[in-house]
């Protein structure tokens, strides 16, 4: 069997709206110094390099777990499932279980602000899964945050309260996976999509990305404003 061919992957995201990026699931801290139209549009070039990414990735099972509605952006292969919960801790949880009611195999989910995510981090990732090795997998965010949960199977209480990609939870999170006697692999530690400067950061380390080459266009509107 091939690796990740027993594991499905799971994107949380939200369609990017001009007028309203939403707190948590579209990156509102690139606003100032970018207006919400551009930030929203580089929301969406981060949410199609990682699709991207995830469509290339063996797996047993592609889901976009989406709060709005899909469009011609949505690459073939995925299974589209719709958000439900007050906050994204919560949100993050059904999407878990979702995906696991439909098809009960280990689960790897990741946000739509790391576009530099690799076929090989998710393949490691699932691997962990597989093998019997790990029963969760922890990947931290710079931010205190973090940008990918893996797990064999879902467990709401791991994720309630927990907000996501914030200072501080990223330790409550690895907490709480340790605290359950889980085994936990790490993922690598990136840094998210969540301020201007940590924009710029990865649009330096994929500048051949559609990301970088979008955040490069709006940035540079701001210097010939």
């Amino acid at each position: 069997m091939e690796t990740g061919t027993d594991t499905q992957i799971i994107v949380i995201a939200a369609v990017p709206e001009a007028a309203t990026p939403a707190p948590g699931l579209v990156t509102t801290g690139l606003t100032p110094p970018l207006s919400p139209g551009d930030a929203a549009v580089v929301a969406a070039a981060a949410l199609a390099d990682t699709l991207e990414v995830v469509a290339a990735t063996p797996t047993a099972r592609r889901v976009l777990a989406l709060d709005g509605a899909p469009g011609a952006w949505l690459p073939a292969g995925f299974n589209v499932i719709s958000q439900r919960g007050a906050g994204p801790g919560e949100r993050a949880a059904a999407a878990f279980a979702d995906a696991h009611a439909a098809l009960p195999r280990p689960m790897v989910l990741i946000g739509a602000d790391t576009p530099q995510v690799t076929r090989g981090m998710l393949g490691d990732a699932c691997a962990s899964l597989e093998s019997g090795e790990a029963d969760a997998v922890f990947g931290a965010a710079a931010n205190g945050g973090f940008w990918l949960l893996g797990l064999r199977r879902p467990d709401r209480s791991l994720l309630a309260g927990v907000p996501m990609s914030e200072p501080g939870s990223g330790r409550v999170l690895l907490e709480r996976l340790a605290g359950d006697g889980l085994r936990v692999a790490l993922a690598p530690r990136l840094t998210a999509v969540s301020t201007f400067g940590a924009a710029e950061e990865v649009a330096r380390q994929i500048p051949a990305s559609r990301f970088a080459a979008t955040f490069t266009a709006s940035a540079s509107g701001l210097s010939m404003a």
